[in-house]
């Protein structure tokens, strides 16, 4: 018996305008990951991939902690999107060997006038399938579905408040960061010139 569960969430959020273009920050994924996630959950493998070991779920008297590897990129247009390369589960063969998972997510700064705060709209698609183990097998396959999708829900909605939280509050200590050290001149002007050859 294999189940599917599925989630989605959308985020909106204004960040106060700052002196570096919130164009600049995203275009740091590490920086945009560490928001994303606890920076003691997540590993750099390299080229923008990121190793996210996430919290144990519990579903019904199974728990599991996935492992899942994250790529990130930016379009010419200044959207970043990640999506998801592979999966595992520790500590539990059974359910590694008949798990899949596949996380799509994306998010656009709105344009706006200069000075004014940033908008950004976003959005997430999280799939799971999966064959329960034999304990599993006599329950309500309806019980297991909505129980699964609950659980996908739960793990969407903590990340959405852990980026509305962290995010604005990141950028600002990033640009903060960058002025001290005097980029926030040259920043500005490589972001524009790459926008001008587009």
């Amino acid at each position: 018996m294999m189940l599917h569960f599925t989630a989605e969430q959308s985020l909106k959020l204004t960040v106060p305008a700052q002196p570096l273009s919130i164009q600049a920050y995203l275009r740091k994924p590490q920086r945009l990951v560490h928001a994303l996630a606890d920076p003691r959950q997540v590993e750099s493998l390299g080229d923008d991939v990121f190793r996210l070991k996430m919290r144990s779920l519990q579903f019904l008297t199974l728990k599991i902690q996935p492992t899942v590897d994250l790529k990130f990129w930016v379009e010419e247009n200044g959207q970043v999107k990640l999506t998801s390369t592979q999966c595992c589960i520790e500590g539990n063969d059974y359910i590694d060997q008949r798990f899949s998972l596949k996380l799509h997510g994306i998010l656009v700064p709105q344009p706006h006038d200069p000075g004014q705060r940033n908008r950004l709209t976003g959005k997430a698609h999280l799939t799971v399938k999966v064959e329960p183990p034999p304990a599993l097998w006599l329950t309500p396959r309806a019980l297991l579905e909505a129980t699964g999708n609950g659980l996908l829900r739960g793990v969407l909605g903590t990340i959405k408040q852990r980026l509305l939280r962290q995010l604005a509050q990141d950028y600002q200590q990033w640009v903060a960061a960058q002025v001290a050290q005097g980029k926030a001149d040259s920043e500005s002007d490589a972001y524009l010139s790459s926008q001008a050859s587009v």
